[in-house]
This record gives C-alpha cells, structure tokens and sequence, in this order.
C-alpha cells in the first residue's frame, strides 16, 4: 500500500509539474509586464525607439512592394511602338498587322490607325486648333506590338528586324523604362533588408542596454535571490519577459506606424492615380510581414536582454 501510494503521489506530481511551470511562467511574465508600466515614461520612450527603429524599413518594404503592384499592374503596356512610313495607310497597315499576328514569337499586335491617332490627339486637348490648320493627316499608322518575351536582347533583335520591313519607318522600345525601373526596385529590396539588418543591431543594443540599466537597479535584490538559492534561470526570466514585452510592444507601435503612415499617403496616391484615368489603393503589410515584424522585433527583445543577463551573471559569477 505504502508503494503504491508513493507511486500514485509521483505520478500526481508529474502530472503538475508542467502546471507549476506554466503558472511560474505567467507570473514571471505578468510581474515584468507590471514593472514595466510602474515606470510608464521610461518605457514609452524605449518602446517607441524600437517602434520608429523598425518601422522605418518596414516602411520601405511596404512602399517598394506597392511599386511593385504599381510595376505589375503596366505589364500590359506594348514593349515596341511600331512606326509606319507617312504614305503607308490604314488598310496596308491592316494587312501588315495581320502578317505579323502570325509570328510565333508575338502575343498580340494592335493597329492604332492614322484616322484613331489623330482623333486621340485631339482628345487629349490643347491640340485641336493645330490639327485645325493642317490640310492633310500628319500622323503615321502605328503596330503596338506585344511580344512573348521581353527580355532586352530580345526586344533588341525583335526591333531590328522589325525595321527591316519596307513599311516601317522606326521603331520605339516602351518597356525599357519599365525594366529599369524593375532593377531599381530590385536594388531597393536588397537594400531594404540591408537597412533593416543595420536597425535590427541599433534594436538589441537598445533592449540589451535598457535591461543592464535595470539589472543594475535591481542589483540587491539578484544579491538576495542568489543568496536564498535561486538559479541562474530563475534570476534570467523576468528580465527575459521584460525584454520580450519591450520586442513586442514595439513591433506593434511599429506597425502602427506604417499603418498610420499608409493611411496620411493614401488620399494623395488617390489623387495622382485618377489623373492618369486609374485607381491604386496602397497594400499594408500582409500577414506574413507582420508576423515577421513583431515576431522579430520580440527575438530581438528576447536576444538583447538575454546577452544583458548573461553578461552580469558572468560578472557576478566569473570562472
């Protein structure tokens, strides 16, 4: 009997000692979570270094990948404008349209007639009383040409030889623009990573340096635990909780921030996107970037306090 109850009572000892270390957890977390709002000046001001810190190249991330969707969305734009010779007309353009269709290495081709140019022309204001003058039609016919590829070597040869025919007089590469723009933002990402590798680093120094401050005014009472028999990991967990309510706290001002920020830009985009007959609304961050901002931001908290123990426990304790 007495064997069997020894076992009961360490089989009902095993069972609650995972309980035991959650409820230690908890509490450990909740008491951080307290001092750090007995002390609510100090704490906003490290919360909102580590907010702005990150909220900066989160910024740029959003701002690049809303260029991005901007770059996406003008895809469709002809990569060659291909200009006819002033005495082609609209029914020779017609048919050299339709011979082009059927090579293998073209999407689409559009016949933007000499009659459809010039009525443009006159919708877009401001010319009607030149066109006015003008007896005859200035304008060329023009093959807006899609091709399959768009690499630059491509478009390249497309447009050489497409200048080979007798019908054509030059030729006018739009997408070019629109691939430098690509590398540039290309560029951008890297060095939005890059920034936010560099403000990562300012972001532990920050927390590292706030939990040494506090580790230093609680240094009589480590002295005490210590004393009594506390363990290193016991003496490490408050501050590690406080140092992961500072990651995390801020992580979010972070994302408040590029909220708050997308929100002041919008009106603006608006504006701009409707004088070019369209309309762009700016993405945020998605879920997965969020995850990553604050998910970082309190691995950064958790590190930084982590080095702070670490660093006074070897000083207190050197081998």
């Amino acid at each position: 009997m007495a064997r069997s109850g020894a076992r009961r009572q360490r089989s009902l000892h095993q069972r609650t000692r995972p309980a035991i270390w959650l409820a230690q957890h908890l509490a450990s977390a909740r008491d951080a979570l307290c001092r750090l709002l007995r002390t609510p000046l100090p704490t906003a001001m490290t919360i909102a270094v580590i907010g702005i810190s990150l909220a900066l190249p989160a910024a740029l991330y959003v701002l690049t990948g809303n260029l991005r969707l901007m770059v996406s969305n003008w895809d469709e734009t002809a990569a060659i404008s291909l200009f006819l010779r002033q005495e082609v007309d609209d029914a020779t353009a017609a048919t050299l349209a339709e011979r082009l269709r059927e090579r293998p290495e073209l999407e689409a081709v559009r016949l933007i007639g000499r009659e459809q140019a010039l009525r443009e022309f006159r919708e877009l204001g401001g010319f009607e009383g030149a066109f006015d003058q003008l007896e005859d039609n200035p304008l060329p016919a023009l093959l807006a040409i899609y091709p399959r590829n768009t690499q630059p070597e491509d478009l390249e040869r497309l447009s050489a030889a497409l200048l080979e025919l007798p019908e054509a007089d030059f030729a006018r590469m739009d997408s070019l623009w629109l691939q430098r723009l690509r590398a540039i933002l290309a560029l951008s990402q890297r060095a939005v990573f890059i920034f936010a590798a560099l403000l990562g680093l300012g972001v532990l120094l920050i927390v590292g340096n706030t939990i040494r401050l506090e580790i230093l005014n609680r240094r009589i009472d480590i002295e005490i635990m210590e004393l009594v028999g506390a363990t290193a990991a016991f003496v490490r967990r408050p501050f590690l909780y406080a140092g992961a309510w500072y990651g995390l706290l801020g992580g979010l001002g972070a994302w408040l921030l590029v909220t708050l920020l997308l929100s002041l830009l919008q009106g603006p985009v608006s504006r701009l996107a409707e004088l070019y007959g369209a309309s762009f609304r700016l993405a945020g961050l998605d879920a997965l970037a969020l995850l990553l901002v604050v998910g970082g931001s309190v691995l950064l908290g958790l590190t930084g306090s982590w080095i702070a123990v670490e660093r006074h426990l070897r000083g207190a304790h050197p081998v």
